[in-house]
């Protein structure tokens, strides 16, 4: 009882204890997750003049895109970027109150969709009420298509904006005659000079020593220059799981086996099984596709010369029908080949058809009527009408053909030997076209219908090849892919606690260096898009020299991180690549004129052992002096000058000037200028085009939270 009594006497102190407690476990919880300590919400992407995008809305609309050649990591970023350009745009057209109106967005529409055949009315002409009874049906009957088609509304709509406040801009772009004359003054006006040039190549680099501070210096003075982003410095190993000589020669090896009979146990005995050498050619498809890799089809074509690998042309072409050669490496295959057939063909046919359909056939509309059989007698009956009339011919073709031949007299035009494949090419008209000699006519059956197909004409005849190839790829084996596991697990457990390059060293593996690479980069250059690798470089638990072994689409990649480069200015090591050439220059131009002390362009130019150059009629438009290259600092002494006054030493581009007016021509003054303020005005509305949205996007608020939320 005493005890609780003292607990009683105590319950103030008990409930500040507990709130206490309560208090720094919540402070902990929010300093273990900053971004909620200072309200960013990891369901935001980005946030635009105020306007958040959520990662919701983001990833519907990156999972919308339909690109199989871009990687996830190039549509987001493109999806972010067409997103930063809509958000900056909008707050601009909140500002003007800028609107697309109905009756615009219906000029838009119909704009856009009038050579859309599904809005066409009877009479094939765009009917706006088709398009409402197009969008009413959707909005009853597919909500997810009609969300869509209100997307394509949207983006037709922010189009339009866009273009509208372009226009606006444009409008309000012009250019003044006072503009005008100063334009045509900088053209204008000439001036021809006599100078002394010494070059900054007179010096050797070796000779101009610049000190790590002087570099920190340049990069302070010129800090829009070297002002970066966070980046991280890495370097790897790369283990390949690449075939060795081992599996080339088994892969030839079991290719060997294939050309000649062998024994085989099958089906409980051993049979005599007939090699590639005594194989058919009606058997040539099956035996290909059984012993070539999976993906790798037989090619029923024939083929010229010129399209058999470059450097067997004569090899193969030479065979005896029958003959096998190889094996023989073909880029990252090894094959065999067979000679099949040898035929003389023309290069190119032409040739006409009159097609009847049948139902069933993928030349039948929902106008076909005809059975096979009365497709099949139609066909025999118009064949003896047309067999010896081309006239006759013409006018059926015209009259019953649907494909693009209508109107043409039932002609398809030339067709080339390079499409004579039943992948692509109907199997049954190609081999009429190609193995019947100019003049036949007949009829035809195909997937397509039964056609009475003419032959028109034939040209470039040549030896033409039936070959069939085994082919398989040259790809690691089972043991080679577990020697380059083996050989990556080795290095990673070597590192623990050694140097990188050393433990590299000494196993005689290639360290490849990476600098600068950003938090939203995805290639990694020499390994390829490995987004994980820049993700963990980024973590805020990896460290500098911590390691980690990535798996790629071509093997392993043991990774380093060698530095974490902050964002806001370059480090000196990186600068110095851009700014130390620049600091020589200064350093070279101080030498050249502490060294010199003339006054004229003859003792200038004796002192350095250089001649007295001549440029002339340069204007300040183009301030290029001849024998030289674009020099403005230059030039514009040369213009500040009075005819026939030295200028002193001028540290150029490429080097140490002196230079002399010899002649100033001013421009010829015009009693307008209008035509010089319309050029003027047109650079003006070019830059328009290409420098508004940068403007804007510069301007704008821009938080990118993509590294923490979809990346």
């Amino acid at each position: 009882m005493a005890i609780l009594n003292k607990i009683r006497q105590k319950t103030v102190v008990l409930i500040l204890v507990i709130a206490l407690a309560l208090f720094a476990f919540i402070l902990s919880s929010l300093f273990d997750n900053k971004d909620a300590l200072f309200n960013k919400s990891p369901n935001v992407v980005a946030t635009i003049n105020g306007k958040d995008i959520s990662r919701e809305a983001f990833m519907a609309r990156v999972e919308a895109q339909n690109n199989p050649n871009a990687t996830q990591t190039q549509i987001m970023n493109q999806v972010y970027n067409a997103e930063v350009r809509e958000a900056v745009m909008q707050s601009q057209f909140d500002k003007l109150g800028l609107t697309v109106g109905r009756e615009q967005m219906r000029d838009l529409l119909k704009t856009n969709l009038a050579s859309s055949p599904q809005f066409f009315n009877a009479d094939g002409i765009f009917d706006e009420n088709v398009l409402n009874n197009y969008i009413a049906n959707l909005k009853e009957t597919s909500p997810v298509a009609y969300r869509q088609w209100i997307n394509y509304e949207n983006q037709v709509s922010s189009g339009a904006l866009q273009q509208n406040y372009i226009n606006m801009v444009k409008a309000a772009t012009t250019a003044t005659l006072a503009e005008g004359a100063l334009s045509h003054k900088l053209e204008g006006d000439k001036v021809d000079i006599k100078y002394v040039y010494v070059p900054f190549t007179t010096i050797a680099d070796s000779t101009v020593t610049v000190s790590k501070s002087e570099i920190n210096a340049y990069i302070k003075e010129n800090k829009t220059k070297y002002d970066v982003e966070a980046s991280r410095n890495l370097q790897y190993v790369k283990f390949e799981e690449v075939a060795s000589v081992e599996d080339e020669n088994a892969i030839q090896g079991e290719l060997i086996k294939l050309i000649q009979n062998r024994e085989e146990y099958v089906d409980g005995k051993n049979q005599m099984v007939a090699g590639f050498a005594e194989m058919n050619v009606e058997n040539a498809e099956a035996y290909v596709n059984a012993n070539s890799d999976a993906e790798i089809k037989y090619q029923d074509k024939f083929v010229y010369k010129s399209s058999l690998p470059r450097a067997l042309q004569d090899s193969i072409s030479n065979l005896n029908v029958g003959n096998v050669y190889g094996p023989y490496k073909d880029g990252q295959t090894f094959k065999i080949t067979k000679l099949l057939e040898k035929r003389q063909l023309a290069d190119s046919i032409q040739s006409s058809h009159i097609l009847i359909p049948f139902v069933g056939s993928q030349a039948a509309t929902a106008e076909t009527t005809k059975t096979k059989e009365e497709a099949k007698a139609t066909a025999d009956s118009i064949f003896k009408l047309v067999k010896n009339n081309k006239t006759k011919y013409a006018e059926v073709a015209n009259e019953i053909n649907t494909d693009g031949s209508k109107g043409k007299d039932g002609s398809i035009g030339w067709t080339r030997l390079t499409t004579y494949n039943p992948l692509g090419f109907d199997p049954d008209f190609a081999n009429f076209l190609f193995f019947n000699d100019k003049g036949s006519i007949d009829v035809v059956l195909t997937k397509f219908g039964y056609h009475i197909i003419r032959i028109d004409d034939k040209k470039n005849v040549d030896t033409a090849y039936k070959v069939a190839t085994i082919e398989r790829k040259i790809e690691p084996s089972v043991k080679t892919e577990d020697d380059i596991f083996r050989n990556a697990s080795n290095f990673e457990v070597a590192l623990d606690g050694k140097d990188f390059l050393d433990v590299a060293k000494e196993n005689n593996l290639k360290v490849n260096p990476v600098t600068s690479v950003k938090e939203l980069d995805e290639n990694i250059p020499g390994v390829g898009a490995e987004r994980p690798i820049v993700r963990w470089a980024f973590e805020e638990d990896t460290k500098v020299g911590n390691t980690k072994r990535f798996e790629t689409k071509d093997g392993y990649v043991i990774v380093q991180v060698t530095a974490k480069n902050e964002a806001g200015l370059m480090n000196v090591e990186d600068a110095s690549v851009t700014a130390l050439p620049e600091i020589r220059k200064q350093k070279k131009a101080k030498m050249i004129k502490d060294r010199v002390n003339a006054t004229t362009l003859e003792d200038f130019a004796a002192a350095e052992n250089q001649q007295v150059r001549t440029a002339l009629a340069i204007n300040m438009k183009n301030p290029t002096v001849s024998g030289v290259g674009l020099e403005p600092i230059v030039v514009g002494h040369a213009f500040g000058l009075n005819e026939g006054e030295t200028s002193g030493l001028i540290a150029g581009t490429k080097g140490v000037f002196m230079v002399q007016p010899t002649k100033k021509t001013p421009a010829v003054e015009l009693e307008n200028y209008q035509s010089f303020a319309n050029q003027v005005s047109s650079e003006k509305l070019n830059a328009v085009n290409t420098r508004l949205y940068n403007a804007l996007k510069e301007a704008a608020d821009i938080e990118d939270n993509r590294a923490k939320t979809v990346q």
